[in-house]
């Protein structure tokens, strides 16, 4: 019997492999967080749907490393480059990466920060800003509500996480990389950068003399005043400067004797209360 031959199989961008070591396959080689921390230049998409946001959004790609089912159905994307299309069988895969690609879908993209902070708090009007948040999955998360809710950018501490990280890439959704960003470079002047630029500075931390979140977003209610809210690190929360720094402390009253929130369900319930 002939094999059938796909259209696919006469394209000179598509490569088949086998070989987990084949040195072009780079980009790929041990998806750990530690190793993506050691590589600048690139992040990786994971999964049909990320692999099309980062498209959408205007990320130039490297290649893209496909399961054969995912080679035509992500054709409209990988045609528009003159780029590698690597195609390989699950465990192939898997022994190339070290992880499960369960969506059987990856594209390596040319990494870029798009905005600094004066240009991000020049464009926005209601901003996220996190203070040395280090889990990649709950930056995505806060990301994803970040967009989702209707606010307009996000700012980080020199400290915190990558967005670009792969696993706060796939948590968001793909949505980060729409999302307007920046990374402070002295983090003490962020309180009083965002005051500067005409902003209400909101901390979200448990102190004594906080008011309630609900107090905060009836006087909020039907304005479009400039607005930041502040989200501490896990555990420790936010600095004791950044609290200063703050027009006001809000908490978001708990019950059953619960203390407080994940910093991205935190991040979520506050971009709804204060949404515009």
């Amino acid at each position: 019997m002939v094999p059938r031959v796909t259209e696919w199989d006469l394209d000179p961008r598509v490569v088949s492999f086998t070989d987990p070591a084949d040195p072009r396959l780079g980009d790929y080689t041990g998806l750990r967080e530690s190793t993506l921390r050691r590589r600048g230049s690139a992040f990786i998409a994971e999964g049909e749907l990320v692999v099309r946001r980062a498209a959408e959004a205007g990320y130039v790609p490297r290649s893209f490393l496909l399961a054969p089912r995912w080679v035509d159905a992500l054709r409209d994307v990988w045609s528009r480059f003159d780029v590698p299309v690597y195609v390989a069988e699950a465990g192939v895969v898997e022994s190339l990466t070290g992880f499960h690609v369960h969506r059987g879908a990856l594209a390596a993209y040319e990494r870029e920060e798009r905005y600094d902070v004066a240009s991000l708090v020049a464009r926005c009007r209601r901003l996220v800003v996190v203070e040395d948040l280090v889990d990649h999955a709950n930056l995505g998360a806060i990301a994803r509500s970040t967009l989702a809710l209707g606010w307009d950018g996000l700012l980080l501490s020199s400290r915190s996480a990558d967005p670009l990280y792969r696993r706060a890439v796939k948590s968001s959704m793909g949505v980060v990389l729409s999302l307007p960003w920046a990374r402070a470079k002295d983090d003490e002047a962020v309180p009083a950068v965002l005051k500067a630029a005409g902003y209400e500075v909101v901390a979200l931390a448990l102190r004594e003399d906080a008011v309630s979140l609900g107090e905060i977003a009836a006087r909020h209610a039907g304005q479009d005043t400039k607005l930041a809210v502040l989200l501490g690190t896990e555990g420790r929360g936010l600095s004791d400067a950044w609290v200063r720094g703050a027009d006001a402390v809000v908490t978001i009253p708990m019950a059953a004797g619960v203390d407080s929130l994940n910093v991205a369900a935190a991040a979520a319930v506050a971009c709804y209360a204060l949404r515009s």
